[in-house]
């Protein structure tokens, strides 16, 4: 679909907004290899940069998309730093409040820099969102994922990463219900820090 999206407007003039548009969803459809989303991506944000610098939302997406492009060929390093600067314009554009912002706020630290961090935008979510609004329930997630998973863990950290948990699934089925994805996926975390927990007791 990328490819038939971008040939329908290929034709038209570069200052030609849709087909800026069109080879953005070209370069964000070509996951399977990166290295040449990249490039088209890259090309994508020259043309929004040049001709639409005001159209801070269509930029900020194309930089994420950059930035996971980054990931996925293994330059981690990079894609950070894209993502930590992309952030900062996301927060001067929309808010710390934002929808969106609260989403991506999890994916710009590593494991020990996320717990503390993650801990802020859950107190964030829950005053502009409310506890039971689904993106405070991801941060949630996101935190419990954290204590479970970094490597410097201690027993606390997964004992705290399983209340989280609970709390996070509990609500999930009371609001989404027990057949959402973001239910399911809450099940499987919390199986799996219950069985850590198990095994090393």
């Amino acid at each position: 679909l990328g490819w038939a999206c971008w040939k329908t407007y290929l034709g038209r003039p570069m200052t030609d907004w849709i087909r800026c548009e069109s080879m953005g969803v070209l370069g964000g459809a070509i996951r399977n290899s990166p290295e040449e989303g990249y490039q088209v991506l890259e090309a994508n944000l020259a043309l929004y940069r040049r001709f639409w610098p005001h159209n801070i939302t269509s930029i900020l997406i194309v930089e994420t998309s950059l930035a996971t492009c980054l990931s996925a060929m293994g330059r981690e390093e990079e894609a950070l730093v894209l993502k930590r600067e992309t952030f900062a314009k996301q927060i001067a554009f929309q808010g710390v409040g934002h929808e969106n912002t609260l989403i991506d706020a999890p994916h710009l630290r590593h494991f020990e820099e996320s717990i503390s961090f993650s801990r802020e935008q859950i107190t964030v979510a829950r005053q502009h969102q409310g506890a039971d609004h689904t993106v405070a329930l991801l941060m949630q997630h996101h935190l419990a994922v954290a204590l479970f998973a970094a490597p410097t863990s201690t027993r606390d950290d997964i004992i705290e990463a399983e209340l989280l948990a609970l709390n996070t699934l509990q609500r999930e089925r009371r609001i989404l219900g027990p057949a959402h994805p973001s239910t399911k996926k809450s099940e499987l975390l919390l199986l799996k820090i219950r069985q850590e927990l198990a095994e090393s007791a």
